[in-house]
């Protein structure tokens, strides 16, 4: 097991560093002059070469990386160009708003997409299952944005039973909260349903068919016992790896849901850092998206393990 882990755990550092020099490269392939974009499009040039100068933007490309790299190995990420704060301060506050709603989304989508592939593998090729499939499929090719404003349309404006906004109010209690997150959590149900539905279906009828449940249930077992002791542990096997992805969409690839929701998260700030060619800011927050993904993904290779020892041993051969 600890070769494994040790394995998995390189290779995530590996490709966070890669991330890193195309989330560089690319932020500065952005046309536009950072300079000119704080000071204004009538700012004095000399004024402009002097701020860009202090920024260091004026700098070689691979100076400018190594100085944002072993800063960020120390955990200083800089300080954002537009709003002038610290970039670890302004993601912090980001992170918490976009984890508020990602857990939301995730206690409601997780239970219920694993309850449907469940239900429609256990009525396969009956109604339930057609209309469970047909129905998941359908919403989840449907855009987020398009289900942001059905959503809006009719719990907000035409039902008023839900606030159309998801920032709650300074101070708000848990509860109320929670009654700003529901319609886009809402939104991102409608989209992720199918996708965990669907792969829980697959991995509950490969279960049903395997010979280790027709020899449980020939042993005399009760069938909600071989549902529950052979056939769900090896099918949600699958599951495992889906969920784990979603999670890290959940934590920081809600850009359309948070601007279409007003929702100062962590998609909402790289939108706006993209927008002013916030360098420092927009590198951070990308990294740190990258980071849950990573994390996210490294949970679910432990899960995956811990389920079937055979991925583990293989893994660390």
């Amino acid at each position: 097991m600890g070769r494994f882990l040790l394995r998995r755990f390189g290779l995530a550092l590996v490709t966070l560093w890669l991330l890193s020099i195309i989330v560089f490269v690319a932020a500065h392939v952005f046309p536009g002059d950072v300079g000119r974009r704080i000071l204004g499009p009538f700012a004095d040039p000399a004024a402009v070469a002097s701020l860009n100068h202090q920024l260091g933007t004026d700098q070689p490309i691979l100076s400018q990386y190594w100085s944002w790299l072993s800063g960020a190995v120390t955990g200083h990420l800089g300080t954002s160009l537009n709003y002038r704060d610290s970039v670890a301060s302004l993601l912090g506050r980001a992170i918490g708003n976009s984890a508020k709603l990602g857990v939301v989304a995730f206690v409601l989508v997780v239970p219920l997409g694993i309850l449907g592939g469940i239900v429609a593998a256990l009525n396969r090729d009956r109604f339930l299952d057609r209309f469970i499939t047909v129905a998941g499929l359908s919403a989840a090719v449907i855009p987020e944005f398009v289900w942001a404003i059905v959503v809006i349309i009719l719990f907000g404006v035409v039902l008023r039973v839900l606030p159309v906004t998801a920032q709650a109010p300074e101070g708000s209690g848990v509860l109320t909260q929670l009654e700003y997150l529901i319609l886009p959590a809402i939104a991102l149900v409608l989209v992720l349903f199918g996708y965990i539905a669907r792969i829980t279906r697959a991995g509950m009828i490969e279960a049903l068919d395997a010979d280790y449940t027709r020899t449980a249930a020939l042993k005399g077992l009760s069938w909600a016992t071989v549902i529950r002791r052979h056939v769900l542990r090896n099918a949600l096997l699958p599951t495992v790896a889906v969920v784990a992805s979603q999670t890290g969409y959940l934590i920081g690839g809600l850009v359309v849901i948070e601007l279409i929701f007003n929702y100062p998260g962590i998609g909402y700030l790289l939108f706006t850092a993209a927008q002013k060619k916030d360098f420092p800011l927009l590198q951070g927050g990308v990294m740190f998206v990258g980071l849950v993904y990573l994390t996210a993904t490294l949970l679910a290779d432990i899960a995956y393990s811990l389920l079937n020892p055979r991925i583990r041993y293989g893994s660390a051969e």
